[in-house]
């Protein structure tokens, strides 16, 4: 037997497509926990965030809507389950939407510039973007699929009728980008930068 049939039959015996490189390196990820490389957030409560909602929106309707956005954004449960940051994410939505249109440059200005200014529009970036994959996720399991439809006038548009239930969730991601494009306009593009960076997720 040649030295190239019995390296080929010694190939075919150890299955080393099934061997994990990973556990042989190192400095992989797999050789250790990679949780230790951030600090741990202390555990946010159902109730606790409830609380914040609260307070959040006792601030909305004294005619406080900038103390409101900022208590929304100044509690953030990073250290919450799931439940408890959909439930954040939801009073957080309510104040966006409660703000006129108007209001918003002013406001966000006056944010970006007082302390911690800068990181609040960064969380702030984080509900943005979070807040429209919410809208998008209801929007397709409501079955809302666009179509063309016919304007009698020779050319077609972009509808989501018949189906009006997909119109709470289009108002909610108009307020969203409306949000989206004064926080940019304010804190530049970095901050669409940092949002997707972060570790630290709402």
């Amino acid at each position: 037997m040649s030295i190239i049939q019995q390296q080929s039959n010694a190939t075919l015996n150890d299955n080393w497509r099934t061997i994990n490189i990973d556990a042989l390196d190192p400095e992989s990820s797999s050789n250790f926990d990679t949780s230790t490389l951030h600090p741990a957030f202390a555990p946010v409560s159902d109730a606790e965030i409830r609380n914040v909602g609260q307070q959040v929106r006792q601030l909305l309707r004294g005619g406080d809507a900038e103390g409101a956005l900022r208590g929304a954004l100044e509690s953030a449960p990073y250290g919450g389950d799931a439940a408890v940051k959909e439930l954040h994410l939801q009073t957080v939505t309510e104040v966006l939407q409660a703000i006129r249109a108007s209001d918003m440059t002013p406001m966000l200005q006056r944010i970006f510039k007082s302390e911690g200014g800068g990181e609040a529009l960064d969380v702030l970036m984080k509900y943005l973007y979070k807040g429209m994959a919410a809208s998008s996720a209801r929007a397709a399991s409501r079955g809302s699929i666009l179509t063309p439809q016919s304007t009698g006038a020779g050319f077609s548009q972009m509808g989501g009728r018949p189906g009006a239930a997909n119109e709470s969730s289009g108002a909610a991601m108009s307020v969203l980008l409306s949000w989206h494009e004064k926080v940019v306009d304010v804190a530049g593009l970095g901050c669409v930068g940092r949002c997707m960076t972060d570790w630290r997720k709402v």
